[in-house]
């Protein structure tokens, strides 16, 4: 079978349509809230929610967003499959050094594909439940491009550690809103996929370490490459312990996914970073758009 193939390879059938991730954040259904220069809509749905957008379910847009949400799950469990399936069949069985992983680890990763193969059978069904089809919402294939590093260990830091911890944040909004809206089928299965995510953070946690024990550089290598994928998937701060942010970081699971107090601490700082970027980026759009309104 075929070694490390590239992203534009992945098998879909019609119903699946792909798209970058500035596209996939643009539409307006996103639980993330959308703000641009010609979106006076967007602004007052903001305005009226306060200060606060955690996802709940009474949000005016809670319906289209927990939807989308949801789709954007499926997809991510299934690149998510093909990624850990990928790490374990790209490397050969050796002791961690080169291009070889511990067989233990490929153990591991197979493992992980058979949670992940479950997780996309659940979402199938969760989706359907809420009233979702396949390909209804876009999908962008980031998750399994960070999965198409030559390094496995920084497979490990940009999908276990970044990837699968920021699903453990998701996934906690997303139980709490089954909670609220009193929906027993999505609450136990967020729950139930939640654990299994802690699972596969704290195996790329325990391997990051243990293959780079006695390689400092690859590990610091490893870990800078994780903070950009942490970045860039906070998106724009829509993760941080603020109410301004659609999701709150779990900081007790990934404490249980063995991140030290350190790091839980530094990802909190730079959600709230993207945070502070994104509004200021948003209070210049509003009133450059304010100046274009305004009579000559």
């Amino acid at each position: 079978m075929r070694q490390f193939l590239p992203v534009e390879d992945l098998a879909r059938d019609e119903r699946f349509v792909q798209t970058n991730m500035a596209a996939r954040l643009a539409d307006k259904r996103s639980a993330i809230p959308v703000a641009d220069k010609g979106d006076a809509p967007a602004r007052k749905s903001s305005k009226s929610r306060g200060s606060n957008n955690r996802l709940t379910p009474d949000r005016h847009d809670a319906s289209d967003a927990a939807r989308g949400l949801m789709h954007g799950i499926m997809v991510g469990e299934i690149q998510a499959l093909e990624g850990a399936g990928r790490t374990a069949h790209d490397f050969e069985a050796g002791d961690g050094s080169g291009d070889t992983i511990p067989f233990e680890l490929k153990l591991d990763m197979a493992r992980q594909a058979w949670d992940e193969a479950r997780h996309v059978e659940i979402s199938a069904k969760l989706s359907d439940w809420m009233g979702t089809e396949l390909g209804e919402f876009q999908e962008n294939t980031v998750l399994f491009e960070a999965a198409c590093s030559n390094d496995p260990v920084l497979r490990l830091a940009g999908v276990n550690r970044a990837l699968e911890g920021l699903a453990i944040d998701v996934f906690t909004q997303m139980k709490e809103f089954g909670q609220l809206a009193d929906d027993p089928f999505l609450e136990f299965c967020e729950d139930w996929m939640l654990a299994d995510e802690v699972t596969h953070v704290k195996m790329g946690s325990d391997w990051l370490r243990k293959v780079t024990e006695n390689d400092p550089d690859r590990r610091t290598k490893a870990l800078e490459f994780q903070q950009v994928v942490d970045k860039l998937f906070s998106f724009g701060g829509a993760r941080s312990d603020s109410d301004e942010s659609s999701f709150q970081l779990a900081r007790r699971f990934r404490e249980l996914a063995g991140f030290t107090d350190d790091e839980v601490a530094t990802i909190a700082e730079m959600d709230l970073m993207a945070l502070e970027e994104r509004k200021a980026a948003v209070r210049a759009m509003q009133e450059t758009a304010s100046l274009d309104s305004t009579p000559a």
